[in-house]
């Protein structure tokens, strides 16, 4: 299934809508996901709605935000629970704490690395198979890609690639928003994000090919 499967498309004069959940814990970049998409958004003329972080987002502390992205109105930043199109994680316990926000089309995005922030940290082969009991779920090695691209902590930016197949957005329109907010950095640190991005959007062709990851 590819990520237009899932879109709410307007047909007869339904708005099209799309509802994203954002989680993580401080210091992966959570916000840095949400806002290449909101801006993302925004270049192409959606309405963007998003909510203030819940959670403790000092380093190693709950992060969770709220995205909504419509061609028309939206009457509240809060995606309703079991009604979020897509959860992308960069943690993959943090990926299964919000799962009762998922439509049952949706898509979980999920980086597969571990941040151990509690003592008693499930095990990670019991972390993935729960994962993978969703209908449609990616688990993404993005340090490794991150590191791939040479900038190993350009990994939000490679979950940005891993979601944007799903997301009613132009990869294009992405990049773009990537590169313009990396311009006033090294040459090299904007073409290594670029790099993730293409890296991150090349696992859903890959995945495609093979089934879930």
């Amino acid at each position: 299934m590819c990520g237009l499967d899932i879109l709410h498309i307007k047909v007869n004069n339904r708005n099209m809508k799309y509802d994203v959940i954002l989680a993580g814990v401080g210091g992966q970049g959570v916000l840095s996901v949400a806002a290449i998409i909101a801006r993302a958004a925004l270049s192409e003329g959606f309405t963007v709605r998003q909510s203030e972080v819940h959670g403790m987002a000092q380093r190693g502390g709950a992060v969770l935000a709220h995205l909504r992205i419509s061609d028309g109105a939206i009457a509240s930043d809060l995606v309703p629970k079991g009604g979020a199109d897509m959860i992308i994680s960069m943690e993959p316990l943090e990926s299964l704490r919000y799962g009762d926000w998922l439509a049952p089309q949706g898509v979980l995005v999920s980086a597969a690395e571990p941040l151990v922030n509690i003592p008693n940290y499930p095990e990670m082969s019991g972390i993935i198979a729960a994962i993978r009991k969703f209908p449609l779920s990616r688990v993404i090695d993005a340090a490794a890609l991150a590191k791939e691209a040479g900038l190993a902590r350009a990994v939000n930016t490679v979950m940005v690639g891993a979601a944007s197949p799903f997301l009613p957005l132009k990869a294009q329109t992405l990049e773009a928003t990537i590169a313009g907010m990396f311009s006033q950095k090294e040459p090299a640190i904007a073409a290594a994000n670029a790099q993730a991005f293409r890296l991150g959007r090349n696992t859903e062709e890959n995945a495609s090919n093979g089934g879930n990851q």
